[in-house]
């Protein structure tokens, strides 16, 4: 498939890379994308890659953000995820927000660019999210859909079932680790049906716990993670609020 030269990313915490920790870059973390556009860049040397996903966006404000400038940019790849924030809320109206998606998916191929869209992830194994399985679900079905009608190719998450493994996420269990990730860049460019050098680093293994260090352990994981990430929502403020884009402008990696 020929990609050409521009490959722009847009979305949450999931594109910008968060769980895959890198100090060495921007916002301090890596992540599937910028593995993406790693094995572009070595492959083209005029190949320039942006990223405009910024952790913690709710759908609304990805497509008021990100699309226009990445519209400008010229791509001639686009990768889209957004919506995970708003399952995740109390209340959603998951229809009304997948018609505004559609009509940014539209806007993104009518530049002719290849896009790329994501189901969102099954996660049966979460005793906390797997309680969104239903609303997952219903979007998506709406996401199949407006990939369909639009020619977008579609990296289905929901299906992939090596991430049952814990050792795919982070400590904070919301965002994958670097594993997860390294695997989710093979996953994208297989869908892209483009040869690549990449290798999934080992898993840290996550020890089974029960009984009283199954406590402690949920614990622990509460108070440093779920309860931050509850108070940000009841006061309406985001772990992304003082952060900017990675890549704004095509670069190389």
């Amino acid at each position: 498939m020929d990609f050409t030269s521009r490959f722009v990313a847009l979305g949450d915490s999931f594109t910008e890379g968060v769980g895959d920790d890198d100090p060495a870059r921007p916002n301090g973390v890596r992540g599937w994308a910028d593995r993406v556009a790693e094995q572009l860049c070595a492959a083209d040397p005029d190949f320039g890659y942006a990223n405009l996903a910024i952790r913690g966006r709710k759908l609304r404000q990805i497509l008021a953000e990100q699309v226009d400038a990445a519209v400008e940019l010229n791509p001639t790849l686009v990768s889209i995820y957004a919506g995970a924030n708003d399952i995740l809320r109390p209340r959603v109206d998951i229809d009304d927000l997948l018609v505004e998606y559609n009509d940014a998916v539209a806007k993104l191929a009518a530049t002719g660019a290849i896009v790329v869209m994501f189901t969102g992830f099954d996660a049966r194994g979460s005793k906390v999210f797997g309680t969104m399985r239903g609303r997952t679900a219903i979007y998506n079905e709406l996401v199949r859909g407006i990939a369909g009608d639009h020619g977008a190719l579609l990296v289905d998450y929901w299906r992939f079932s090596e991430y049952y493994d814990w050792g795919m996420w982070a400590h904070d269990r919301m965002h994958m680790s670097a594993a997860g990730h390294a695997n989710m860049a093979k996953r994208v460019l297989e869908v892209l049906k483009y040869d690549h050098s990449i290798d999934v680093p080992p898993m840290t293994p996550v020890p089974e716990l029960s009984g009283a260090d199954a406590i402690r352990a949920n614990a622990q994981w509460f108070r440093e993670y779920a309860a931050p990430w509850v108070v940000r929502r009841v006061t309406g403020k985001s772990s992304g609020d003082n952060l900017q884009a990675k890549y704004p402008q095509l670069t190389r990696l």
